[in-house]
């Protein structure tokens, strides 16, 4: 059960966060349970729902931003948050078992992705104090300053979804992944 209020439908959210849980029911066809619990504050809910959206239109591909959100999720030990993103890393991203691995080992099977999942995964560990040769790794495998503030961004976007799943405890609905053992 959640320590903070999880609204057991759209209908029990506050009215202001009603129009942006319908959207999401319409983009997704559910409306998981971070979505409604974060939907007790609707400034938070278009907070988190604005950022995604605009990062949603970045540079990265989409498979990328799924591999960061594996590394961050697994490094922050955050079960709601690597349930989710394994799934969507499956069926939305088509992510093979090898490679949500790799991706939570803070790597790629990929080499440009791995240049950017081990950058992310180093922001996180290292929480964003890097080194000039850590930053001239990510760019030399072709990203560029655009590309790795979007990095960054959604690092920090991660984090947040991982440290309010885990304050809430939020009720995992996606089939259940837990952190690896440290």
């Amino acid at each position: 059960m959640s320590r903070i209020n999880t609204p057991s439908s759209i209908e029990a959210a506050p009215e202001a966060s009603r129009p942006m849980l319908e959207a999401v029911k319409k983009q997704l066809g559910v409306v998981p349970n971070l979505f409604r619990m974060v939907s007790t504050n609707p400034v938070a809910l278009e907070a988190y729902l604005g950022l995604s959206g605009t990062l949603g239109k970045g540079k990265l591909p989409a498979t990328t931003r799924e591999r960061i959100a594996l590394a961050v999720a697994e490094i922050n030990g955050c079960s709601y948050c690597l349930s989710a993103h394994t799934y969507l890393g499956k069926n939305v991203a088509k992510l093979d078992d090898a490679e949500i691995t790799a991706n939570r080992n803070g790597a790629s099977n990929d080499p440009k992705a791995d240049a950017a999942v081990r950058f992310a995964a180093k922001v996180v560990h290292q929480r964003g104090h890097v080194q000039t040769k850590d930053v001239e790794a990510v760019k030399l495998a072709g990203y560029d300053d655009e590309q790795i503030l979007e990095i960054v961004l959604h690092i920090a976007l991660n984090t947040w979804t991982n440290y309010i799943n885990e304050i809430a405890q939020t009720e995992i609905d996606f089939p259940v992944v837990r952190p690896n053992a440290k």
